[in-house]
């Protein structure tokens, strides 16, 4: 039994980036105590995306340890805008667009964590309260302190604008692990200062501060920045499995090992050439997100549009009332892309219509008897018939 526990937090650690405090949290999971583990996460958008699957699958690790999970939704903290990581003012977004964003959060977090064993906890409930209890909450940490995090530090000397609801920010996501009672909070490494801050007020409160598991930052699709819906590199957890497969053949080389040790339970394998270490890459991570068998049929699909150049046998019927159409009102008619969106694909060479590649967003087709075929980036195939 004692085996097993040190062989659980041997293989907690692996992936980390930076663990504050690590004598203190091994000591408190070799303690026999049920701990409560924090995860936070703003609902800014209806969806999350592999980026978030890091820390969502050492909680699920911690889980099976007997731990209890909390996963925390920022619905009041959302509304301010977390500075982290950011050069300009990150836009407000209303109460309605929070409710909206947050309504399948649990269902997508649930293709990880088992949330029958989840406690679900929303910031508003201590946070969206008078003015006097908001208040007390602020003078638990200085201005000076606020001022000196690096990304703040870095707008300011920039000349960029900072609002003042930005400076509240980790305030209030420290007092988070207060209301919680937080033993442990995992979190990316671009989320140290708020961290922190939660261990400070806790500190302050009289409680026993929390430990923190800091995981690494995943790159996107680019294999440049963090994996963003706002730098349009991510990969969705409810994509459907040949989008989620092919994109995961899209990421650069170099991101491989990174991909392995951080989403799935298998090692990148040196020996192997990179392409078939990808094609199992992408394999895993279809099937925890949906499951084996579809995994499967996702990569079959791909090895035959893909490496053998096959058009697929299934390609979505999409009828229309015109003999004729722009491209534009096409991939709108089709459901995949925005007008801007549509726009930037055609731009990037990304649409075909009956395998010709679009030049332009001018261009008008027409339907014909036998119908057009449009194919959307490597994906997508479409059949408009009138």
């Amino acid at each position: 039994m004692k085996r097993d526990l040190e062989g659980g937090i041997e293989r907690l650690f692996w992936g980390v980036s930076e663990v504050i405090n690590e004598e203190s949290l091994r000591e408190r999971l070799r303690s026999g105590k049920k701990l409560r583990v924090k995860f936070g996460i703003d609902p800014t958008s209806p969806k999350i995306h592999l980026g978030h699957l890091v820390p969502l699958l050492k909680l699920r690790q911690l889980q099976e340890m007997g731990h209890k999970v909390i996963l925390l939704i920022g619905d009041f903290t959302a509304m301010i805008g977390d500075p982290s990581d950011r050069e300009t003012v990150r836009k407000q977004i209303s109460e309605t667009e929070v409710k909206a964003n947050m309504k399948t959060y649990i269902k997508q977090v649930g293709k990880v964590l088992d949330m029958k064993k989840t406690e679900v906890a929303y910031n508003s409930k201590w946070l969206k309260k008078s003015l006097s209890d908001t208040l007390s909450i602020l003078k638990e940490a200085s201005l000076q302190q606020v001022l000196h995090r690096a990304d703040i530090k870095k707008r300011m000397e920039a000349g960029n604008e900072i609002s003042l609801l930005e400076i509240l920010y980790p305030v209030f996501q420290g007092y988070d692990s207060v209301a919680l009672k937080a033993d442990i909070e995992i979190g990316a490494t671009d989320q140290k200062f708020n961290l922190l801050m939660g261990r400070q007020l806790q500190k302050r409160q009289g409680q026993k501060e929390q430990d923190v598991i800091m995981m690494p930052l995943l790159l996107g699709l680019d294999g440049m920045k963090k994996m963003s819906k706002s730098f349009q590199n991510d990969i969705g957890v409810e994509e459907e499995p040949n989008e989620v497969f092919g994109k995961v053949m899209r990421i650069p080389d170099e991101l491989m090992p990174s991909y392995f040790e951080l989403l799935t339970d298998e090692i990148f394998d040196r020996g192997q050439s990179p392409r078939n270490e990808k094609l199992r890459l992408a394999t895993l991570i279809v099937a925890r997100l949906h499951d084996a068998k579809k995994a499967e049929k996702a990569r079959e699909h791909f090895i035959s549009v893909f490496s053998k150049k096959e058009v697929p046998g299934e390609i979505k019927e999409v009828q229309v009332r015109v003999s004729s159409l722009s491209i534009i009102e096409a991939l709108l008619v089709c459901g995949v892309a925005s007008r801007g969106e549509a726009r930037r694909l055609i731009l990037q060479k990304g649409v075909r219509v009956n395998q010709r590649v679009v030049e332009s967003d001018k261009e008008e087709i027409g339907i014909g008897k036998e119908g057009v075929e449009v194919q959307v980036g490597k994906r997508g195939f479409f059949r408009l018939r009138s």
